[in-house]
């Protein structure tokens, strides 16, 4: 079945007014003048099953995730949702494939699916602090806001009042109970896929009701079982950047939403060397897109000049400063100051001696954790590189995710 939330149904980038229903199980249809003509009922819980509703985002690991935990015998009802709709181009926007990926998929593997619109909550709990940050010039990350307020609180929200005993994402990451009964995140067995970073403002009850079917698994083997099943996006390939962004090019769209003045582009000795175009538009560490290129006063004696980096944001000046070399001192961070804290367990960890990460995708770096009540300071071994004021510094003891902080000031 597919359906749409009542009320709150909307669906993105120019979808056609009807298709074709998809199989037998899963059928596809869109709006008419009256949505609620479309719309269909997920059924009441009747058997003794679990039911489980995951999100199902028409992408491999959703999709291979549904199928394990039919497999593994509950109730499963797939969610697909829609969290924008500010410009529904087909040239930027993949909603219409997404959401025919993900009920072609549904179809083969035999659960129902409904449809639900996120976008003003995703508006208003998301976006808006995505644009708030970048206008003071720091470098938000919204998908770990939007994990935190869409897709384990707007969703899991609808997900009981669907009856779901549980919910379950495509995550890379896994949760246990420990000996306490407290329930912890856990970085998932294929460290190169691993999302615990983007998942670290989790709570207790939000924990408590998620399961992660591919925390165990290989990215590998999740795509060799979608192409053993032969479903349709088993070669489909993942999605990458801000989810409201797409391909579009990033600058084009943070013109349309912000204000910005262009100043001096000045080096630590004060020399000015360019014009940027508005501080909201650079990030700490960024080396292309600069709008720089071999300054003859700063050339070495070969002719050829080291490449420039962002290092700082003077916000009262309207300056940006960029040194040469990637290993400049500007760019070398030893201990930063975060706030925004939020703990997995709802306490602050008490061990001083931790490891985190400022940034996706960077290995964990061991630290001295010190902590006050609604902030805390972090002190390296090894400097750290472009560390960002407005991007996540989350902890970790080992495999088990702590939690974490927007990071304020780098020292």
């Amino acid at each position: 079945m597919v359906g749409s939330a009542k009320g709150n149904m909307t669906y993105a980038c120019k979808l056609p007014r009807q298709i074709d229903t998809i199989g037998g199980r899963a059928g596809l249809i869109l709006p008419t003048e009256n949505p609620e003509s479309a719309m269909t009922q997920i059924p009441p819980k009747m058997s003794t099953k679990k039911r489980v509703v995951i999100g199902m985002s028409g992408g491999v690991d959703s999709s291979v995730s549904a199928w394990l935990l039919k497999e593994q015998g509950y109730e499963v009802i797939g969610l697909f949702m829609k969290n924008w709709e500010d410009d529904d181009d087909s040239e930027y926007c993949s909603t219409r494939q997404d959401w025919i990926d993900a009920v072609s998929v549904a179809d083969v593997v035999g659960v129902d699916i409904e449809a639900v619109n996120f976008a003003a909550e995703y508006k208003d709990r998301v976006f808006a602090e995505f644009l708030r940050e970048y206008q003071a010039g720091r470098t938000p990350n919204p998908d770990v806001l939007c994990n935190a307020e869409i897709k384990f609180k707007a969703f899991l929200d609808h997900a009981v009042a669907l009856g779901a005993d549980l919910i379950a994402t495509g995550h890379y990451a896994r949760v246990r109970q420990n000996d306490s009964g407290q329930f912890e995140l856990l970085k998932a067995r294929d460290a190169s896929k691993d999302q615990s970073y983007f998942l670290h403002r989790l709570n207790q009850t939000q924990l408590s009701k998620t399961l992660f079917p591919l925390g165990e698994i290989q990215k590998t083997e999740v795509r060799k079982i979608a192409q053993s099943l032969q479903l349709p996006n088993a070669a489909k390939k993942d999605s990458t950047g801000i989810c409201f962004i797409g391909e579009r090019p990033f600058r084009d769209f943070l013109n349309r939403y912000l204000s910005h003045q262009p100043g001096p582009m000045k080096t630590p000795e004060g020399d000015i060397v360019g014009q940027h175009i508005g501080l909201s538009f650079y990030t700490l560490g960024q080396r292309k897109g600069i709008g720089l290129g071999g300054v003859k006063a700063h050339q070495n004696s070969d002719g050829n000049s080291d490449p420039w980096y962002v290092a700082r944001k003077d916000i009262a000046t309207n300056t940006l400063y960029i040194v040469q070399g990637h290993e400049h001192p500007w760019l070398l961070t030893p201990e930063l100051h975060a706030a925004q804290v939020s703990w997995v367990a709802g306490i602050a960890p008490e061990i001083e001696l931790l490891s985190a990460k400022t940034r996706y995708r960077q290995a964990d770096m061991a630290c001295r954790f010190h902590t006050a009540e609604a902030d805390f300071a972090l002190r390296f071994d090894t400097p750290q590189w472009a560390v960002t004021p407005g991007q996540s510094a989350v902890l970790y003891d080992g495999d088990i995710c702590l939690g974490g902080g927007i990071i304020e000031t780098a020292s």
